[in-house]
């Protein structure tokens, strides 16, 4: 066992924060790299105190980021979810929120040459195998985070960071409803299950005795509700072809209502085991593309949602816009929305590095599609 100091830049990105890192600063073993992750974290430990992680899931996250060899693209970019209290990484999801800061990490770390006023960067996420485009302000070829963008579970304003999910169908399974139905019935449930950005189980509120509008904590603490919950998506992981999801962080379970602010829909969404105080964006865009289908349980809800209508998604801290396009007839739906990103600090940090990782270290790989 030895103590190393590793580089890295603790970043804000949406409404998510973590240390991102080069690919190249970590080991190249997964197990390796995954035991350097838990020590960076502080994972194993509810406050997390021995390390960079927030004691919450939002604050658990890592990217790592290299240059591409593909050529559709400029960077990859995998995510890691640290697990808070277990000595365990889970890279079977992409995070949307994490992703708005790759792109001005990569520009200030040297791996793509930022552009007069603004630059367009490819990445290519590793955990999903899908291709996002991220626009970043750039005057006078430098990164700024100063703007005058807002997004709600965010305080004060920043710089846009612009995404679109170029074809988020698909991600984990390889197919957009992988049971192959727009709506299945889950213990006498119906439930959406749609993988696009990130595989969903989208359920009606009301059919869970919730009416769409609870906060966080009213969720968290109804443990009988939240038992409910984890049954159907260990269904759903079952009928999503992803097998046994116990130890994954997909599906996500997700409630949707009516809107009560005047957007197309509410949406509560879990992670998977407790309540998001905002929303995901790969959730988002998960959302928005089942409510523009006709045949899904957000589509009831939200009927008048399609290609190139807004889409606000009323959330917990406020509401998250995007929109979708279809550039070909029945081809696949590309979502664009806004997320703000911050440079919190940069530097080194101290982490446990074992000649191999120990034997309480748990991995969760992807689930190729």
């Amino acid at each position: 066992m030895e103590t190393r100091a590793v580089p890295c830049t603790l970043m804000r990105g949406g409404t998510s924060r973590g240390p991102f890192f080069l690919a190249s600063d970590l080991p190249a073993d997964p197990a390796a790299r995954d035991a350097a992750l838990i020590s960076a974290m502080g994972a194993g430990h509810d406050l997390q105190i021995d390390g960079l992680g927030g004691g919450n899931p939002l604050t658990s996250k890592v990217a790592i980021v290299s240059r591409s060899f593909r050529a559709d693209a400029d960077i990859d970019y995998l995510f890691a979810q640290v697990k808070v209290g277990e000595h365990r990484v889970d890279i079977s999801p992409n995070c949307g929120n994490m992703l708005s800061a790759v792109g001005p990490f990569a520009i200030e770390r040297g791996l793509v040459r930022a552009q007069p006023g603004e630059t367009r960067i490819r990445i290519f996420n590793v955990n999903t195998g899908k291709r996002i485009e991220a626009v970043v302000q750039t005057p006078n070829g430098r990164v700024t985070y100063e703007g005058g963008c807002r997004i709600d579970g965010v305080p004060g304003t920043a710089a846009p960071v612009w995404l679109t999910f170029l074809d988020a169908a698909g991600s984990k399974t390889g197919s957009l409803f992988p049971s192959g139905r727009q709506t299945d019935i889950l213990d006498g449930i119906p439930c959406t299950l749609i993988d696009a950005a990130t595989p969903l189980m989208i359920v009606r509120a009301a059919h869970l005795g919730k009416t769409g509008q609870e906060t966080p904590a009213e969720l968290d603490a109804d443990r009988a509700f939240m038992g409910r919950l984890e049954a159907l998506r260990l269904e759903a992981g079952h009928r999503m072809g992803l097998g046994d999801v116990r130890d994954l962080v997909v599906p996500k379970p997700v409630l949707v209502a009516g809107p009560a602010a005047g957007g197309t829909l509410a949406a509560r969404y879990f992670m998977p085991h407790s309540a998001h105080k905002a929303l995901a964006v790969t959730g988002a865009v998960g959302i928005a593309t089942a409510a523009a289908i006709p045949g899904t349980v957000a589509h009831a809800v939200a009927p008048e949602a399609g290609p190139g209508t807004p889409i606000r998604i009323e959330h917990p801290s406020g509401g998250l816009d995007l929109t979708l396009a279809q550039p070909r007839a029945g081809g696949p739906f590309e979502a664009s929305l806004v997320r703000t990103a911050r440079k919190i600090f940069e530097g080194s940090v101290f982490v446990r590095m074992p000649e191999q990782a120990s034997g309480e270290t748990v991995v969760t790989y992807a689930k190729s599609a």
